[in-house]
């Protein structure tokens, strides 16, 4: 079984992140190495390697491969940063960044998402991450400033506090749009309250909800 999956997860990084232009040979290589079916319920893991997003409890879901690696390749990390990611769910953008960058910080608003996220990250060895359940509209200010930051929820606008906690060069990827529709951008911090934008193109995610994004 372990093989087969092994088969299914090299074939999902050839097929549908390589051939659609992730260039990124470390971020081709870390979704090689981090085994996404453990990060879903066990009725779902033949499910893991396909081209969709699939539920992962409370209302949430574990992002499309291709576009958990499209929002990963826009941080352009080389391995020396601290990142931090704003919802933690399943823990699997959690593992992929723990493979890519120093420090990874990660802040989810669901105990029970968080709570797992951490014992199978912990099971998994990945040892650079920190977990904590709050508001991630609000940042983690005390870890600031980040090289990266990477939004795993649509929010109206960038949070004010993510602007301000980006080191100059870094790069916030968020979700921006509303609740149907979004585009995936990244703002590239040029100096003080200085943002320069990229636009990726139109995703669809859940909402990002907490005092600088939707509310409840």
């Amino acid at each position: 079984m372990q093989n087969e999956q092994e088969s299914k997860r090299l074939q999902m990084v050839e097929t549908q992140i390589r051939d659609r232009g992730i260039k990124d040979r470390r971020v081709l290589e870390a979704f090689r190495k981090v085994p996404r079916h453990l990060f879903l319920d066990e009725a779902l893991r033949p499910q893991a390697y396909e081209d969709h997003p699939l539920p992962i409890g409370e209302k949430q879901t574990i992002s499309q491969p291709y576009i958990v690696a499209l929002m990963t390749e826009a941080l352009r990390l080389t391995g020396h940063e601290k990142v931090l990611e704003i919802g933690t769910g399943s823990g699997y953008q959690t593992g992929i960044l723990a493979q890519m960058a120093e420090q990874v910080y990660s802040i989810e608003r669901i105990p029970s998402l968080a709570k797992r996220a951490r014992k199978l990250l912990d099971d998994l060895k990945y040892t650079n991450v920190i977990i904590n359940i709050g508001d991630g509209t609000q940042g983690w200010k005390e870890y600031s400033p980040y090289g990266g930051i990477i939004v795993t929820a649509a929010a109206p606008e960038a949070p004010d506090p993510l602007l301000q906690q980006l080191e100059t060069g870094g790069r916030l990827v968020i979700p921006i749009g509303d609740e149907f529709q979004q585009d995936l951008v990244v703002y590239v911090k040029e100096g003080e309250d200085r943002y320069r934008e990229e636009n990726y193109g139109g995703v669809r995610f859940v909402k990002l909800i907490g005092k600088h994004g939707w509310k409840d």
